[in-house]
């Protein structure tokens, strides 16, 4: 991650942190959640267990149960989960979010984040049981929900503004790609033209043939619809006639061809 990307998750766990449940259940599940070792590097995560211990929540841990909790009490445990043992990454503009437990942990922690809308995946590592969401909607689903909203709308408009960059960047390089095939094409059609006017056989070929000649050389940067708009004949036409210019200056005699007839 780039330093504001850890920037932007150390602000949304601090934010987390800063949360005081107000109903005592919500208290006791979210000391449940920390457990008694949480591993998160921010100071904000000591205080809370520090404040949550002053408020005599500090002896409720194993007293909260996700079956019989109300949604409330299990989003509290899910944000002491997240702070104890969870972490986010934005790498690459993906979010990546992670919880390292104990082995035992893990089909549970899988289970609560599962029936929490969070789909999930779990496996081990090294030793620990690993439980990852890689889902960016439904990550930041499940933050909103258990209390982030300043740094979640930060991020989200971070991810807005990396689309539309995106999008900005495909359609420029589409243009570009476009505007650079018009005009190798041009440049194409102005060298046939040259070469059957220098050996005469420009001013014999059909009518629509020489008028979209002409129209060439004076607009050189003109697209073909461009050119069919100011002769006033179909797009259809002015491509068959800069085709037809441009397979002629290749061949040494011109032959009648099976267009001429539709250009006439």
């Amino acid at each position: 991650m780039t330093r504001s990307e850890r920037d932007l998750v150390t602000a949304l766990r601090d934010e987390l942190a800063a949360i005081d449940p107000s109903r005592p259940c919500d208290r006791v599940a979210e000391v449940d959640g920390l457990g008694p070792d949480p591993t998160g590097r921010e100071a904000s995560v000591a205080r809370l267990a520090i404040r949550l211990r002053r408020l005599g929540e500090g002896s409720a841990a194993g007293l909260f149960e996700w079956a019989s909790s109300a949604d409330h009490c299990r989003a509290a445990w899910l944000r002491g989960r997240f702070l104890a043992r969870g972490s986010l990454s934005l790498a690459g503009g993906r979010t990546h979010l992670e919880f390292v437990v104990d082995p035992e942990e893990t089909a549970e922690l899988a289970a609560h984040l599962t029936e929490a809308g969070l789909p999930v995946s779990k496996r081990l590592r090294r030793g620990r049981g690993v439980v990852t969401s890689k889902n960016g909607e439904a990550v930041s689903t499940f933050l909103r929900r258990i209390g982030a909203t300043g740094a979640l709308l930060e991020l989200e408009a971070r991810q807005v503004s990396r689309a539309l960059r995106g999008e900005l960047n495909r359609v420029l390089n589409a243009e570009s790609a476009n505007l650079q095939r018009a005009v190798s094409a041009a440049g194409r059609q102005l060298d046939a033209i040259a070469a059957l006017d220098a050996d005469g056989r420009l001013p014999d070929q059909p009518y629509v043939v020489r008028l979209v000649a002409q129209a060439r050389r004076e607009t050189p940067e003109a697209s073909l619809a461009e050119l069919a708009e100011r002769l006033e004949i179909h797009r259809s036409a002015v491509q068959r006639a800069l085709e037809r210019l441009e397979r002629l200056a290749t061949l040494e005699v011109d032959g009648p061809g099976p267009g001429h007839a539709a250009l006439a």
